[in-house]
């Protein structure tokens, strides 16, 4: 399989950050409120360090775009370029719902090649590589393939626990007729759902997120037959020199459902 030595070493990461951030989430930590008004933590910062030290022991020519360091623009030049964001959802984990996570994508060419998701606090891993489908590793050490559904009625969206907005409910009443539940979930963990068939929408209609929000999970969405579409419905593509993901984005199981 192509890029499996990338992949394993992309999973090697998360799971030794896993390890950090989990002794920071039983142990206790410190917030902090950063520039942009978002919160950080030790968990955060000690995380980021442990996945850029794991993947340059086996990639020192690669380069990186992570939340927690500063931007180094030599990587706008880079082939390879890992994007990581080593505590998605800082909100979940400060107010401790389990549903944090750990995105670690390769960027080829402005493309994502590999992406993996792990959920530090139930010890589970969605993966992918670009051609060879999505897979979800559970606590027990089992592997799955998995796969959107194919649903176009009877939708269930997924909404943001901390960054729901006016724009996204005005969408959800709009397409009542096709929108049926709607249901919480944590940071990329919608995404996820979606890619396994638990889910078939979710918005977020919001210039709030960046590169590294999306790239580790629009590999896993894509490979299980799902869709990331901006508003226009163009994909994003990524190691821009504007990280922001401006026009917000949808995640849905099947072109039917864009719904906007």
């Amino acid at each position: 399989m192509k890029y499996e030595v990338e992949l394993n070493v992309a999973l090697k990461a998360a799971k030794e950050a896993r390890e950090v951030i989990l002794k920071y989430y039983h142990d206790g930590f410190n917030v902090e409120i950063k520039e942009d008004n978002s919160p950080v933590t030790e968990a955060d910062k000690n995380a980021d360090k442990i996945i850029r030290k794991v993947i340059h022991e086996s990639f020192p020519t690669h380069e990186f775009l992570t939340e927690e360091a500063e931007d180094n623009k030599k990587r706008l030049s880079a082939e390879f370029v890992w994007i990581v964001d080593p505590v998605d959802g800082t909100k979940d984990f400060i107010n401790k719902d389990d549903e944090f996570t750990t995105n670690i994508a390769l960027c080829k060419d402005h493309e994502i090649v590999v992406g993996v998701v792990a959920i530090p606090a139930r010890n589970i891993y969605y993966y992918a590589v670009k051609g060879e489908g999505a897979f979800k590793l559970d606590e027990n050490g089992q592997v799955t393939k998995i796969h959107v559904n194919n649903k176009t009625s009877n939708l269930t969206c997924l909404r943001s626990v901390f960054h729901f907005n006016e724009n996204e409910q005005k969408l959800i009443e709009k397409y009542s007729d096709k929108i049926k539940t709607v249901k919480k979930a944590g940071s990329s963990l919608k995404a996820c759902l979606i890619s396994e068939g638990k889910a078939e929408i979710s918005y977020r209609i919001s210039g709030g997120t960046k590169e590294w929000d999306t790239a580790a999970f629009q590999i896993i969405v894509e490979e299980a037959g799902g869709l990331v579409l901006k508003p226009n419905k163009e994909r994003m593509l990524y190691n821009r020199e504007d990280v922001y993901n401006r026009e917000g984005y949808l995640i849905i199981n099947n072109i039917e459902n864009f719904l906007i």
